[in-house]
């Protein structure tokens, strides 16, 4: 839950009072929790909910319109993967320098899992700005990527 607020809220600090403050709403919303999902995917979506309020109140994210850009459960997956690769970490830190708007997408898009339909709701963007939100990330990411490899190699 930390990895995920932190990769959105881009901050250490930041990802500790987002989690505090998840939780305190999480344990008020209690009586709330149906058990139509995990209960570790529920968590995770107010997580994930706070982490994006977080970053809005604070205005550290910007709407990207189309004209100027032209529930899965995938709890599983954090643990599965060896995240102290030098690959793996490259990867998560060049997704942690892109703008604001392009890192939220992608950590979204494939770190958490969630569908076009999904981050829609939580970003509150329409479904064709998210497609391209996350299109244009990717090539950023590539980009970026690209140029780290090329400059280390």
């Amino acid at each position: 839950m930390y990895n995920t607020a932190y990769r959105i809220v881009n901050d250490f600090h930041d990802a500790e009072d987002v989690m505090q403050e998840a939780f305190i709403k999480a344990f008020s919303k209690l009586n709330s929790f149906k058990g139509d999902a995990t209960f570790g995917s529920w968590l995770k979506k107010i997580v994930i909910n706070e982490s994006i309020y977080w970053v809005r109140k604070n205005n550290k994210y910007k709407m990207v319109s189309l004209e100027s850009v032209k529930e899965v459960e995938n709890d599983d997956v954090s643990t599965e993967m060896n995240i102290n690769t030098p690959e793996i970490k490259t990867v998560l830190e060049t997704i942690s320098k892109l703008k604001d708007n392009y890192r939220v997408a992608l950590t979204l898009y494939l770190i958490e899992g969630y569908d076009y339909e999904e981050i829609q709701k939580i970003m509150d963007i329409s479904y064709a700005n998210i497609r391209t939100l996350v299109s244009r990330a990717k090539n950023k990411l590539k980009q970026n990527l690209k140029e780290h490899y090329e400059f280390a190699g």
